[in-house]
């Protein structure tokens, strides 16, 4: 089976409804545009239920099957933009300074739009259909904030699926891997409070960037001296701020970056090496050091039954050839990995045209996977949910 007809029916009004969001990207928690036209898109389609206002700019369709049934399934995609600039200069890139879709996730709305539309007018499975549009993933914690207004106590699901674009991958490439898939991520800050002085005098500072300097390279060894080789996990530090004149040694300096990690073990053992070179390095300098490790994603774990589940329906759209149980870890992360803490079941890539990576400025969705996406997300209902 290729793209479900009826969604290659609206395939050009998917691709002006993605473009759209992408000339109007909101950040985090911000994307009251966004979801409004979500809500009402859902309505004007025939979906039951619309409820918006979950997660604060969250909303939730429900749409029933053409039997009662007594399960659920639920589909989720991602609302927010990266609070960067486009430099892609296509005729209808971002209008808003400092925000835009680098990752895709106007196109994970739209596909999620388009299944649901699809679902609301043909209703070919039995029980409920739950489409989740979050907000705030790019670490902000939408989906904690979801989850914490009771995401699944009011819309229950027996399993939940979600989808992201790669555009490193072959036009219309579905990948899923079981078991663990994306890393759990901490960001850090480390500040260093030290003593000022005149710069030509240092002797009377305790200076705090010569302390983040040293610091900073025996951070890099807690990775390659402390976790086994067959663990994967990384430690970048990606910001060091401190001093503001050319001839003042500053008070204070403050390192700051992420950790990724496949297990809980992994970042503990992560978090308790920092705050003990931290204390040692304070001990040493004879100054304050104070860690602040926030772990903002967890582990994304697949279930192996529901990955092959997705893998089969996805097959039906793209071709059995195109449709792969993958091996690869991925360091990035994804906060549908909580929502799957709560409810069982799989997260998934979908290949389009491209050469640059997501969260590049220049980087460019191709419009021809929305169909796509839209019918792998429509069918592993029906698949799920059969009549």
């Amino acid at each position: 089976m290729p793209v479900l007809p009826k969604i290659a029916d609206y395939a050009d009004e998917l691709t002006e409804i993605r473009r759209d969001f992408h000339q109007h990207p909101e950040i985090g928690f911000e994307e009251v545009r966004t979801s409004g036209i979500v809500a009402e898109l859902l309505k004007k389609w025939g979906v039951d239920e619309v409820h918006t206002g979950l997660g604060k700019t969250g909303v939730i369709g429900v749409i029933k099957g053409k039997k009662e049934g007594s399960r659920s399934v639920g589909v989720r995609a991602d609302m927010d933009a990266l609070p960067m600039d486009e430099m892609t200069n296509l005729p209808y890139a971002s209008k808003n300074p400092g925000a835009f879709h680098g990752c895709g996730h106007d196109s994970h709305t739209t596909m999620l739009l388009g299944a649901a539309r699809y679902l609301a007018e043909t209703r070919d499975f039995a029980g409920r259909a739950i489409m989740i549009f979050q907000p705030a993933e790019e670490g902000l914690g939408g989906a904690r904030a979801m989850l914490a207004e009771g995401l699944f106590d009011k819309f229950p699901c027996d399993e939940i699926y979600g989808m992201h674009n790669n555009p490193l991958a072959e036009p219309n490439k579905f990948g899923v891997k079981p078991g663990p898939a994306m890393a759990g991520a901490t960001f850090f800050d480390i500040t260093i409070n030290g003593v000022g002085s005149h710069g030509a005098m240092p002797h009377h500072a305790r200076d705090p960037i010569v302390i983040a300097t040293a610091l900073v390279q025996n951070l890099q060894s807690i990775v390659s001296r402390n976790v086994q080789p067959t663990q994967p996990a990384v430690l970048s530090v990606t910001q060091i701020h401190s001093g503001s004149a050319y001839n003042v040694v500053p008070d204070k300096a403050v390192i700051s970056g992420t950790i990724r990690y496949f297990s809980d073990e992994v970042r503990d053992l992560i978090h308790d090496r920092v705050a003990k070179l931290c204390a040692g390095f304070a001990a040493s300098y004879e100054v304050e050091i104070v860690p602040d490790l926030r772990p903002v994603f967890d582990v994304l774990m697949n279930d192996a039954d529901l990955s092959e589940a997705y893998r089969e329906a996805a097959a039906e759209i793209v071709g059995e050839e195109n449709a792969t149980i993958t091996k690869e870890l991925v360091t990035g992360s994804e906060d549908f990995a909580d929502m799957l803490k709560a409810v069982p079941g799989a997260y998934c890539t979908l290949g389009h045209k491209g050469s640059i990576p997501v969260h590049n400025p220049g980087f460019i969705l191709d419009d021809d996977m929305l169909p796509v996406g839209a019918s792998i997300m429509a069918r592993i209902v029906e698949k799920r949910l059969p009549l």
